[in-house]
């Protein structure tokens, strides 16, 4: 007996995976994705800068969705409504001009202004138009003319002794606090103190310098003298500032080191 063959029915082919296919596909939607999160950037700068432009383009897309709706089997209101999205485009790249226009129209910041004339203006001689903020500035204005880098003004509450951090030309690290006082107002050794328990030990300073508007006391630069911190009184600042003295982290002239009633620790 003859057993009659059975033949399998071929089954439907199932769709193979396109690699190409699938990262093509992946590639575009990332460039979507980026296209429209500049496009909302865009739109939300233009609704800061004009507001009345955005509400313009608004109201012109939401007509244009209505006219295409409306358009539907009526090529003449399918073309108004091309006409429409046309207009609205071109709007769209006008704003998206101006607002490139405008943001290299903006002035640039000023670059710091180095120069004796800059820092005269900025410190007068005796100091008596500065408030203690403003003499920190002008100190570090001091420190930028002169070569330093890293300038920071780091005074306030909590600075421990340090208001005016850099970073000497030649490397070495200036840790500066600046008292503004009165002029019958004198440095005292306790202010030194205190200076002088963090300007090494917290702060790491290589030079350590105490810039006051007034005088030193004498225990006060016997301190410093033992210390090792500069101590710049309002002569020596006014030298600085002319650019007639020695900063505080270069050397003294042979002739005055050691000269004077505070020695080293001030000029």
């Amino acid at each position: 007996m003859t057993v009659p063959e059975h033949r399998a029915r071929a089954g439907r082919a199932g769709r193979r995976f396109d690699l190409r296919a699938t990262t093509v596909t992946f590639g575009l939607a990332a460039i979507a994705l980026v296209l429209l999160g500049w496009v909302v950037r865009m739109a939300c700068d233009a609704a800061q800068r004009r507001p009345v432009w955005v509400f313009v383009l608004v109201l012109g897309a939401v007509t244009a969705v209505l006219l295409r709706r409306r358009a539907r089997g009526r090529p003449t209101a399918a073309r108004a409504a091309l006409r429409t999205t046309d207009a609205l485009a071109a709007a769209t790249a006008t704003t998206l001009d101006a607002l490139e226009e405008d943001r290299e129209a903006a002035p640039a910041p000023a670059p710091y202004a180095s120069g004796e004339e800059t820092t005269v203006a900025v410190v007068p001689a005796g100091h008596e138009e500065l408030d203690p903020d403003e003499f920190e500035e002008a100190i570090a204005d001091l420190c930028r003319r002169d070569g330093c880098v890293d300038v920071e003004v780091v005074g306030g509450a909590g600075d421990l002794g340090a208001d005016v951090l850099a970073v000497a030309p030649d490397g070495r690290r200036l840790v500066i606090q600046c008292k503004r006082y009165s002029p019958d107002h004198k440095v005292g050794s306790q202010d030194l103190q205190r200076f002088g328990g963090t300007c090494f030990t917290v702060h790491g300073a290589d030079v350590a310098v105490l810039v006051a508007s007034t005088g030193f006391t004498a225990p006060a630069a016997d301190y410093a003298e033992q210390c090792g911190i500069v101590c710049v009184d309002e002569r020596w600042l006014r030298d600085w500032c002319e650019g007639g003295g020695p900063a505080p982290w270069e050397p003294l002239p042979p002739e005055q080191d050691g000269a004077g009633p505070l020695g080293r620790a001030s000029w």
